[in-house]
């Protein structure tokens, strides 16, 4: 089933409220009937749950009071019918239960030898769960609207200490298919599947990890519905992503591909500077100069001899550089904790780790040049006043850098993390890359707007130069002429394509940034 198209993950990714507009497209326009969509949903689930656990035999069916149920009494008439043991517990009131949801709820209290049962006991419910294998989510939908209640609450809490495999029906109960936030809590799935449209909230932020394998089935509907209610966002991957790589011309030479200037590597951190300089090269860049503290360059030179290397005091010695570059790496190891009342020089009369950062920041981000800011870079643009805007340009924080520059917590980015990304294009303009489980960009000016994300790459990348590789690869793309939008979509997926091929091979733990070097070099020449 894994490789029946039916399930395969769509490139179109909907809020809730435009889920439930195409369904009821689909009702109200298509003349499709709501309780033939609900019979193929739970059809989709149960088919689902046969293939990730054919010898479970005692199945737990969760259902609440709205339309999420009616999928699970569908499931339940199923897994009667093919001979499993079924007990459906019908959380909340089961008179509120109306419309297709009601009817598949009365077909299934028709088999007298179901167990369906409504418990306001939280023990008999773990009494019960001892004795099943796997367990159907089918209690709240997409519909949700604040905090889960304490009684919902307490069942899934009840549900995940379980210890039993999870199916979730459409979404996990509790997950906000909007921002891939839980509403206080949320079940944690090990299979969700999804239905008619493939909720944004599923592929980022705790989304992923909530959802476990997600599937996906449109239930038949046809593609007039889908053209009668745009997508808000699009997934991508590096499969749909490099066509933007074309073949080399025989007559290029170096001079074709672009030079990358990486301009970082403060005082005990040549490595991030390194680590970005070898990424843009072996994501193609023709030439790669680092601008780092002169005592830097011996050691980045024979770690990486094809990377020139500068010492930069001064923007004199800079200014050289800036004119042979095509493009600008800023960030990777810049440093920059600015403090007020800080002087210029140490006691030594070396130019100190805040002013040499600072002084270096000030001055190219009033060039014209494209440029990835990234780490440092970001840090310091937080605190510049007043707030700078570029076209050309792509941000790539994570989300403690996207809270510095939206002055708000980590906690508020991962809250919403669609409209965080949205906000940091909107106030600095360019490309804002918002990393994390479930990658996030943005382009365009309001009503224009473009947004992508990339749902790929794996826990392995929580490791320190993750973030140096990234910058240093999507600078090396835009040295080869990509647009910063396509620069950043095609570098993401790379980038965490590399990750994920490493983590099958090798497994997560362990993995290095400069691991993914050949499987760069491998990923950009498809």
């Amino acid at each position: 089933m894994t490789d029946d198209p039916r399930f395969k993950l769509p490139s179109s990714l909907y809020s809730a409220e435009q889920t439930r507009a195409l369904d009821n497209y689909a009702i109200q326009e298509l003349g499709i009937s709501g309780l033939s969509l609900m019979e193929k949903a739970g059809k989709a689930c149960f088919e689902v749950l046969l293939e990730r656990w054919p010898d479970h035999n005692t199945l737990a069916i969760f259902c609440g009071s709205g339309n999420n149920a009616g999928d699970g009494y569908v499931i339940a008439n199923l897994a009667q019918a093919a001979g499993k043991t079924v007990t459906v517990f019908q959380m909340g009131s089961a008179e509120k239960l109306k419309g297709d949801a009601l009817t598949c709820a009365q077909r299934v209290e028709t088999l007298s030898t179901l167990d369906i049962e409504q418990p306001d006991d939280i023990e008999k419910i773990q009494h019960q769960l001892g004795k099943c294998d796997v367990i159907v989510d089918a209690l709240l939908g997409t519909g949700l609207k604040g905090d889960v209640s304490s009684f919902y609450a307490d069942v899934i809490k009840t549900v995940n200490e379980s210890g039993k495999p999870v199916l979730a029906v459409d979404i996990p109960s509790g997950l906000s298919a909007d921002t891939g936030a839980p509403l206080a809590c949320a079940i944690n799935a090990d299979v969700t599947v999804t239905f008619i449209g493939l909720k944004k909230g599923l592929l980022t932020g705790q989304g992923p990890s909530l959802s476990g394998q997600v599937y996906f089935d449109d239930l038949s509907v046809p593609n007039s519905a889908y053209q009668a209610v745009p997508s808000s966002i699009r997934r991508e991957d590096y499969a749909s992503l490099s066509k933007l790589l074309s073949p080399r011309k025989k007559s290029t030479h170096k001079g074709s591909f672009g030079h990358v200037l990486i301009v970082g590597g403060n005082h005990g951190m040549a490595g991030a500077a390194l680590m970005a300089g070898m990424s843009a090269m072996r994501a193609g860049a023709g030439m790669v100069t680092i601008a780092t503290r002169p005592e830097h360059c011996a050691l980045i030179t024979s770690r990486q001899p094809e990377l020139m290397v500068r010492g930069v005091e001064t923007l004199s010695d800079l200014q050289p550089l800036l004119e042979k570059a095509t493009t600008l790496v800023l960030g990777p190891g810049l440093g920059g904790n600015v403090r007020q009342n800080k002087t210029d020089t140490s006691q030594s009369g070396d130019v100190n780790e805040e002013s040499w950062a600072q002084t270096l920041f000030n001055y190219l981000v009033q060039q014209d040049h494209p440029m990835v800011l990234d780490a440092d870079g970001l840090n310091l643009l937080s605190r510049h006043v007043p707030k700078l805007r570029k076209n050309n340009w792509v941000l790539t924080p994570h989300p403690g850098e996207a809270g510095r520059l939206l002055a708000c917590s980590t906690k508020t980015i991962e809250s919403n993390r669609f409209e965080a990304v949205d906000k940091i294009q909107e106030m600095y303009d360019g490309v804002a890359v918002l990393k994390g489980a479930g990658t996030l960009i943005s382009f365009g000016k309001e009503g224009e707007k473009q947004n992508y994300l990339i749902n790929a790459g794996n826990p392995g990348m929580a490791t320190a130069g993750m973030g140096d590789v990234l910058s240093g690869v999507i600078g090396g793309l835009l040295a080869q002429g990509l647009s910063p939008v396509d620069a950043a979509r095609l570098g993401v997926a790379v980038h965490s394509g590399a990750a994920d091929g490493l983590a099958e091979r090798y497994g997560e733990r362990g993995l290095l940034a400069t691991d993914l070097l050949p499987e760069i070099r491998a990923l950009v020449n498809p």
